[in-house]
This record gives structure tokens, C-alpha cells and sequence, in this order.
């Protein structure tokens, strides 16, 4: 008979294991402890109490031994305490009770889920003047799978269940607080208060160049060593010019003397030394009368005064002039011949 119980709990078991396979009963989160929800009023030592997760056997009493587990890991009414929960703590429990005499008692499965904490959000805000708006975000590790409420000077906003928040801008007069909690089957947080604060901005500015500091000195530097590379060059070709002309000085003098002792030789020869010694490039002079002649060809004037010179004739001027320049001679006193 016991035997036969036993069977009908292990098929009770195999049944409810496949019926929650893919369901949850239960959720606990990492870390935590979770009592099973299973309770048999009037649960003495001699009746037999066993627990198994996923067809494993975790507790075993009879005749108030236990075999398998702790003592502490029961209630007084034969719930399954589990302590500090791990992701291998999921999965489908079942107890079963048997009376002292090997019937079947009562018998409970549930399938645990193990979850993690949700983190703590950030209330995030950026405003947006093109829609004059302020959109909120509820910033969380692993958002799938959370519930997101939002609250507005600690109202909450019944409606609004998504990760982000759009608020017009004309909500925002006044100082307005919001904040945001997440939240799942086994843990809920809850955001620090943000208050948005949104100003219209100013038209902006004009352009400006701008520059590094390392760049503005590398600059800087370029401009200095170029006009100093200019001030050399023009101190090197001063000197330069200065050292040609000290030393060109006796050139020029010694020049400059030859050119007047050249402009003076034609001057200081006697008109009949050119004319003994003519040069081959000046015409050969045609023969100059005599001063017989001249004096005879002269014609006295009528009433010639003393000072005044004698004319020359008209004849006398016709003739031709010597091409080599002579000195002016003064004309003779006029006599009687």
C-alpha cells in the first residue's frame, strides 16, 4: 500500500512538472529568500514529509528522522524555507504529505522563477525648442521586461507607462519635479528627483576663428623667426654694399681724375700745333689767306670811329673757315696803306 502511494506521488509529480514547464508560480530574486507557499494543518513527526525540486529529493522526514536536508529549512507547517537564491534555485518544487499508515495525504507544486534586482534609473532631460518640449528618459541597466512609472510633483502619472516622458514646455512654468521607478516581479527602485529647467536660447554668435594656444605660439614663432631671418638679410647686403663701395673709392678717383686731365688736353694745344700736327680723323685744312690778303680785302668804312673794329667784307666772311677751332684774335687797327 505505501508502495503504491509512493508510485501515484512520483506520477503526481511527473504530471505537474510538465503542466509548469513553461509557466511561473513563483518569482524570487538573487540573493533573497523565498518560503513556498505550502501548509498542511495538523503536520505531526510520524507523518511522512517530502520535498523534491525537479524530481530531485531536497528534504525527507519520517517518523520525525530526517534524512535528507535540515530541520530548519521546514516550517511547523511544512513549508520549504529556501535562503540566499540563486539562478540553479529555479525550477518546479512539489511537497507530499503521507499519513503514518502510508496513505496519501496532500501534495503542492509550483514552479519558482529566480529574476534580478533592477538597478537604480537616472532621470535623464534634453529640452527641444523646435516642438517646445522636454523629453525625459528613465536611463536602467536591462530595460527589457521592467514596468516604468513616472511621477510629477509626486503624482503619479497613471498613464504614462514607457521608458521615456515628453512634457510640453508650457507644463514647465514654475519649478516642476519628476521623478521615474522601474520595477519587476521580484524588486522595484525609484529615480532621484529631476527638476528640468529649459531657457530659450540666444541667437548664436558669429563664427570666430579659433585657435590652439600651441598653435597660436607656433605661429607666433614662425611670424619672429621670419622677420628676424629679414633683418639679417638686410644688415648682410648693407654691409655688403658699404664694403663695395669703400673699396671702388680709389677706382673712382683715380676715374675721375683721368676724365679731367682728357676734358682738358683738348684745351691746353695751341691752335698751331693742331694745325702743324693734324689727326688722321680731322679733315686736312684748306690754306688760310694770307693776313696781306685779309687786310687788303678789307673795305674801310666811312667814318669809322676808334673804338670801333674794322669790318670785315662780304667776301672775306664767304670764304670757308678752318675746321680746327682757333683762338679769337682781335681784329688790326684799321691804318692807311
Amino acid at each position: 500500500m505505501a508502495s503504491f502511494a509512493a508510485l501515484l506521488l512520483l506520477l503526481s509529480g511527473l504530471v505537474n512538472l510538465s503542466l509548469a514547464k513553461d509557466s511561473c508560480d513563483l518569482y524570487a530574486a538573487v540573493g533573497q529568500s523565498l518560503t513556498l507557499p505550502f501548509t498542511y494543518e495538523g503536520l505531526t513527526s510520524s507523518h511522512v514529509l517530502r520535498w523534491t525540486h525537479n524530481n530531485s529529493i531536497i528534504f525527507y522526514r519520517q517518523q520525525g528522522r530526517v534524512s535528507v536536508g535540515k530541520s530548519g529549512d521546514i516550517s511547523a507547517a511544512g513549508s520549504l524555507i529556501l535562503k540566499n537564491l540563486q539562478h540553479s534555485g529555479a525550477g518546479f518544487y512539489q511537497a507530499n504529505i503521507l499519513h503514518p499508515n502510508g496513505t496519501f495525504a496532500k501534495t503542492w507544486g509550483g514552479r519558482v522563477c529566480m529574476l534580478d534586482k533592477v538597478s537604480k534609473p537616472k532621470l535623464v532631460y534634453s529640452c527641444d525648442f523646435k516642438v517646445n518640449a522636454v523629453n525625459l528618459n528613465c536611463d536602467v541597466a536591462n530595460p527589457q521586461g521592467l514596468v516604468f512609472s513616472w511621477t510629477l510633483d509626486e503624482k503619479t502619472l497613471t498613464s504614462e507607462r514607457k521608458q521615456t516622458l515628453s512634457i510640453s514646455l508650457a507644463q514647465l512654468k514654475g519649478e516642476r519635479s519628476f521623478t521615474c521607478s522601474v520595477e519587476n516581479k521580484v524588486s522595484k527602485d525609484r529615480s532621484d528627483i529631476v527638476r528640468p529647467v529649459c531657457k530659450t536660447p540666444t541667437p548664436p554668435m558669429p563664427a570666430t576663428l579659433c585657435f590652439k594656444s600651441s598653435v597660436v605660439v607656433a605661429m607666433l614663432a614662425t611670424v619672429a623667426g621670419i622677420i628676424l631671418l629679414l633683418v639679417i638679410i638686410i644688415g648682410v647686403l648693407c654691409c655688403s654694399n658699404k664694403r663695395n663701395k669703400t673699396q671702388m673709392r680709389p677706382v673712382d678717383r683715380a676715374g675721375l681724375r683721368m676724365l679731367s686731365v682728357s676734358k682738358r688736353e683738348p684745351s691746353s694745344v695751341s691752335p698751331e700745333y693742331e694745325t702743324m700736327h693734324p689727326t688722321e680723323d680731322s679733315p686736312t685744312p684748306s690754306p688760310e689767306p694770307s693776313a696781306r690778303v685779309c687786310y687788303e680785302k678789307v673795305s674801310l668804312p666811312d667814318a669809322p670811329s676808334e673804338n670801333r673794329p674794322a669790318q670785315l667784307s662780304t667776301e672775306a666772311e664767304g670764304q670757308k673757315a678752318s675746321p680746327v677751332p682757333k683762338p679769337r684774335t682781335r681784329g688790326p687797327q684799321t691804318q692807311n696803306v
